[in-house]
């Protein structure tokens, strides 16, 4: 039997993806809400870290098993699984970026949104 879809807000799905990165103790886990910024395409952008390619690959996986599990929906779109450097998972509403530590730094794109609400969470130890 098919899993049926729950209806679902982005706050919400945040929420899950959190959880998903939390689970394989993703790094420096940042939410930029971005629903009070005027012409955004999106709700929330979430951008944490990883410590080697395996971690990221890991962390891109929960992220999407505990969506699913949670309220039955794949990702949209994904990328950056070849090399693993710079994962993006795509959820429509919500962007997900997981990183290598070197890369983030480079990228910056907490910067890029400096205007966002952001909530930055303690890493779990």
């Amino acid at each position: 039997m098919a899993k049926k879809k729950i209806k679902t807000t982005s706050a919400m799905l945040a929420d899950i993806i959190v959880k998903g990165i939390q689970e394989k103790k993703g790094k420096n886990i940042s939410i930029m809400n971005l629903t009070g910024i005027h012409n955004t395409m999106f709700d929330y952008f979430i951008v944490c870290h990883g410590t080697s390619n395996t971690h990221i690959d890991a962390i891109a996986d929960s992220v999407q098993d505990e969506v699913f599990k949670a309220v039955g929906q794949h990702v949209w779109h994904k990328e950056g699984f070849l090399n693993s450097e710079w994962i993006l998972l795509d959820y429509v509403d919500i962007i997900v970026h997981i990183f290598q530590k070197e890369k983030r730094d480079f990228y910056q794109l907490e910067q890029l949104w400096a205007d966002a609400d952001v909530t930055i969470l303690e890493d779990i130890s």
